[in-house]
């Protein structure tokens, strides 16, 4: 599989939804595979809060691939013999694209929070310029999970003629008060945190140790993403063998795991762009813009596949119904499939096999 990876720099405006503009800004992405003559075999793919451009494919000195890399790929569900993959990195994140540790222009400071609020569509609109940068002016496909199946249904109403064919997997048309309230855990504990000093901390200062607040915020993002039935299926009740049963911080091994992931993440991502990217999941909303979701379903052109996941806690499984159900009513082409999983949120991340032959099926 042939990987490729570069930043874009934009020197034009992008209008955001604010009423600010970003200017100028950069695009992280990635590609796989090669463009065919007539351009027919592009496929946009779109991250979560937590993923980058990186979505398959290693990079020397990886102990893990990229985020999707049992789906795309040579022979793959998204086969990078046949297909030519580009996968973005949003604004406002942390892995190479424009956000709010990037120097505020014409200064050499970073924007910290002097960077605007950006939104789903600000992400589309972003990615919309890279695709015209590139030649780029139809899609055989956009495919997104959690944040980027937000992202690939705002695509589909923004820009109907785009793609041939949308695939939209664990996520919502708008996005509830759990969710938010979710979310709002991991904001205050960031913030509370006294070495965050209101976002006026050094570049990459907590590479070595983490950031305390970002990580207890991740638990909570942790939770929502599991489900009941995968905590104890995994953890059970089993207690660290050399912690003490009476030791008051003696941990049991959902525990451990809670500690360990979220302090290597609190590691590697900023707590800037988490705030950021967290402010534009809970603003999502299909409707904003148009009169009514009614309205802005209605828009739609592409042949939509929506796809939820039984013991989804966080985006729950009627929220795609119901766009569905929608799109039924007014006879516009799509279809909805809800995976037996008890994985939870994460599904789509962890279970492919249960969803691989789908998105296959839909790219043949």
């Amino acid at each position: 599989m042939k990987i490729e990876t570069e930043i874009r720099h934009f020197s034009s405006p992008l209008y955001l939804e604010s009423g600010r503009i970003l200017e100028p800004y950069e695009i992280a992405y990635e590609t796989y595979g090669e463009m065919n003559e007539d351009q027919s075999n592009v496929v946009l793919i779109c991250h979560a809060l937590s993923g980058s451009h990186h979505a398959a494919g290693f990079y020397e000195g990886d102990r893990k691939p990229g985020w999707w890399d049992g789906l795309i790929g040579d022979g793959k569900a998204i086969d990078t013999r046949k297909y030519y993959v580009i996968s973005t990195n949003v604004i406002g994140s942390c892995f190479g694209s424009t956000g709010p540790m990037s120097e505020n222009y014409p200064s050499e400071a970073p924007y910290r929070l002097k960077f605007p609020v950006v939104t789903i569509k600000d992400m589309i609109r972003a990615q919309m310029h890279l695709l015209s940068d590139l030649g780029i002016y139809h899609l055989r496909a956009i495919v997104g999970g959690s944040m980027g199946g937000m992202q690939a249904l705002q695509f589909a109403i923004d820009y109907p003629n785009l793609a041939d064919d949308i695939i939209a997997l664990a996520a919502t048309y708008a996005t509830r008060p759990w969710t938010i309230a979710f979310n709002k855990v991991a904001v205050e504990a960031i913030r509370r945190d006294p070495r965050f000093e209101n976002g006026n901390y050094a570049k990459d200062a907590f590479k070595e140790e983490g950031l305390d607040g970002l990580a207890i915020g991740r638990i909570a993002g942790h939770i929502s993403y599991l489900s009941p039935d995968s905590m104890e299926d995994k953890f059970g009740r089993n207690y660290v063998s050399n912690d003490g049963l009476f030791e008051l911080f003696g941990r049991y091994e959902v525990e451990r795991y809670m500690e360990y992931n979220t302090t290597n993440f609190s590691k590697n991502f900023d707590p800037l762009s988490y705030l950021y990217i967290v402010k534009a999941i809970n603003t999502f909303n299909l409707t904003r813009g148009y009169d009514t979701l009614y309205d802005a379903v209605l828009r739609i052109k592409a042949r939509m596949h929506l796809i939820s996941f039984k013991s989804d806690y966080l985006f729950f499984p009627k929220e795609m119904e119901h766009i569905y159900r929608m799109m039924q009513r007014n006879g516009q082409e799509c279809n909805y499939t809800e995976i037996e999983s008890n994985y939870g949120h994460d599904a789509f991340l962890v279970e492919l096999d249960k969803f691989d032959g789908l998105i296959k099926e839909v790219l043949q």
